[in-house]
């Protein structure tokens, strides 16, 4: 039996995030990087060297034309995700976005749309998803092992200081960014309402309290989901100094579970019922590090490995553009909620 063709990829936006996707594509067996784009001709030039079998473009439109590309990956500011989804979308190829999808629901559904009718896939990336820990819980949740679930806890204490928002343009300004709930917190929420369905309620409180940014750099949420499950949501950017904790704990009827760490990487508590903690699981997720500060984790690979083998097995997996909507709606429900 012959090894399926490679899937074909080509990534838009060589920043941070856009240069950890060409890395991940590059070492996948089953991917083969065609091409790349940016508008800076100096990152085009540093991949072009690194990636030679790659063609470089700094026109996208050329790009979707020329290039042999199955996939899109869109890593630009999250302004551009919609129109550029929309262009892949319209050129016949499938579409790869990074969180968040995009800046308002009503682009994300003219996402999906497009996608729809041209007849191609739209996923979201969700690497946060494949963190062990955070696994490990959806099946005790799933199996009934937790009994009801009464409520969850999300911290997000995390540090960007004034040097990451003069890094790049877009940082802090809301046209193009969104706001915090967007870039830092945008994965939490979708684990949320992975397990408890969508957010019905919020009271939100919020400011811009220790940078000069368009957005806020600070706010506490209370929630509701739809199984009827009560939330709190508190997030910064102001940590002192670097990251604190990204957390969810999960109050059940016979459990108590806190997933940890920085990056929701460790288990920090694990008491259920009958049910005790495994030992077997290693908790080795680890952050995406971009030199000068750490995100979240970096389980691009698991993400990519799946989607091929959903492409040519249609085995499912990765989050696709319907379930992506949920955040974006998340998101307008808390900020909405002030």
């Amino acid at each position: 039996m012959s090894s399926p063709s490679p899937i074909n990829f080509a990534v838009v936006g060589c920043g941070h995030i856009g240069k950890r996707h060409l890395a991940v594509i590059d070492a996948d067996p089953l991917s083969r990087l065609v091409a790349f784009c940016d508008v800076d001709r100096d990152k085009l030039s540093e991949f072009a060297d690194r990636y030679p079998a790659a063609t470089p473009y700094t026109d996208y439109e050329k790009m979707l034309r020329d290039s042999p590309a199955d996939v899109v990956a869109i890593c630009t500011p999250h302004g551009l995700h919609s129109i550029m989804s929309i262009q892949a979308a319209y050129a016949g190829k499938n579409i790869l976005v990074e969180k968040p999808m995009a800046l308002t629901s009503i682009e994300s559904e003219r996402m999906i749309a497009a996608a729809r009718e041209a007849g191609v896939k739209l996923y979201v990336v969700k690497q946060n998803r494949y963190n062990r820990p955070i696994l490990l819980t959806k099946s005790a949740l799933d199996e009934g092992l937790l009994g009801r679930p009464l409520m969850v806890q999300c911290n997000v204490i995390w540090n960007r200081n004034d040097a990451y928002y003069e890094q790049s343009r877009w940082r802090g300004r809301r046209h193009l960014e969104g706001g915090a709930l967007q870039t830092q917190v945008s994965h939490f929420l979708d684990l949320m309402v992975w397990w408890f369905g969508e957010i019905t309620q919020a009271r939100t409180v919020m400011d811009t309290l220790n940078h000069t940014i368009q957005i806020e750099d600070c706010g506490a949420s209370a929630l509701r989901f739809e199984s009827g499950v009560v939330g709190s949501l508190l997030w910064t950017t102001c940590a002192y100094r670097q990251n604190f904790e990204g957390s969810l704990t999960v109050i059940a009827e016979k459990g108590l579970v806190k997933i940890g760490g920085k990056y929701l990487n460790e288990i920090e508590h694990w008491d259920v019922e009958d049910y005790p903690q495994p030992t077997d699981v290693a908790m080795d997720d680890a952050p995406n590090d971009y030199g000068t500060y750490q995100g979240s984790s970096s389980n691009h690979d698991k993400l990519i490995n799946d989607l091929v083998h959903q492409l040519v097995e249609s085995r499912e997996g990765v989050v696709e553009g319907e379930e992506g909507l949920k955040t974006i709606r998340a998101i307008e429900r808390i900020y909405g909620g002030v």
